[in-house]
């Protein structure tokens, strides 16, 4: 894949300065050579999102890394998506979820440009920095970096609503994870209800995704979550019961709590890609809801 200007890469900054090495970086990650695509990863993990940190450049990577996924033909997209997650959300876990994005990036919206210049200077042009004298604006700096890449990923709701149908199921199980940290798009409940049970982690990330949308589930969603109690993948029966305790635990059903209560006693293991909490945190979760 071809990254091109207009960007103006040199104008921009990652965690080791300008970010002219980005676009190549970007381009390596379709490389035929997993090697090259392994090490094009690492560095752009470690430069636009180093350890969770955005920066000015982080925002600009996001609608390339979007066409890579969007690209039948790039190896490993999945890689590339858990990439774009690192961006758009940094490492905010899951317990922070439903995530109110004006209420987290209310300090960002203050930041001047020049306090934004002021913080770059100090790190990357001064040869004595003095780090003190801008401690206390980079905070709100980062965080606006941060809201950028955020809003970056925002515009691109409708590609990522599309990858719950992806024929690669890793793909649709990490694209049902990102989806969570946005205002719902139009047809999400009834893409998420959609993803077949044959696609084991995928339909049990979509089930977990279920969990954060708002009001109680349609038919839909319902028709699915119900089909998922009946699996013998356990995964899929606790990940269901989670999101029917979460969504209308008023009216939860028989076999739901009895899921629960067994996946409790026997301290149930293990987590689904692209989620942070573990399964039995998740049940934790939906046993408190309950009063449980």
């Amino acid at each position: 894949m071809s990254i091109s200007p207009p960007t103006d890469w040199a104008g921009l900054h990652h965690a080791y300065g300008r970010a002219v090495d980005v676009p190549g970086q970007l381009a390596a990650l379709s490389d035929s050579d997993p090697a090259v695509r392994r090490a094009a990863r690492s560095a752009l993990f470690g430069s636009v999102c180093h350890q969770g940190t955005r920066w000015p450049v982080s925002a600009h990577v996001v609608a390339p890394l979007v066409a890579l996924v969007d690209t039948p033909s790039t190896p490993g997209r999945d890689t590339v998506l858990h990439l774009l997650h690192a961006v758009a959300i940094g490492n905010l876990s899951d317990d922070e979820l439903p995530f109110n994005p004006a209420r987290a990036f209310a300090e960002a919206d203050l930041v001047r440009p020049a306090d934004e210049d002021a913080v770059l200077r100090v790190l990357f042009e001064e040869e004595d920095p003095d780090i003190d004298a801008v401690a206390d604006m980079a905070d709100a700096v980062a965080l606006r970096w941060a809201a950028q890449a955020y809003r970056a990923a925002e515009r691109h709701t409708a590609s990522f609503l599309s990858w719950l149908r992806d024929p690669d199921p890793a793909v649709a199980t990490l694209a049902a994870a990102l989806l969570v940290w946005f205002a719902p798009v139009p047809g999400l409940s009834r893409a998420l209800a959609a993803v077949p049970c044959d696609a084991a982690e995928a339909r049990a990330s979509a089930n977990l995704a279920l969990v954060f949308l708002p009001g109680h589930p349609g038919s839909d969603e319902l028709g699915a979550l119900t089909t998922c109690l009946a699996s013998s993948d356990e995964v899929l029966r606790v990940t269901a019961a989670i999101a029917l305790a979460r969504r209308q635990s008023a009216a939860l059903p028989d076999a739901a709590l009895t899921v629960l209560v067994h996946a409790d006693a026997v301290a149930v293991s293990g987590a689904v890609e692209g989620w942070d909490r573990t399964l039995r945190g998740h049940v934790a979760v939906a046993l408190r809801r309950l009063g449980l």
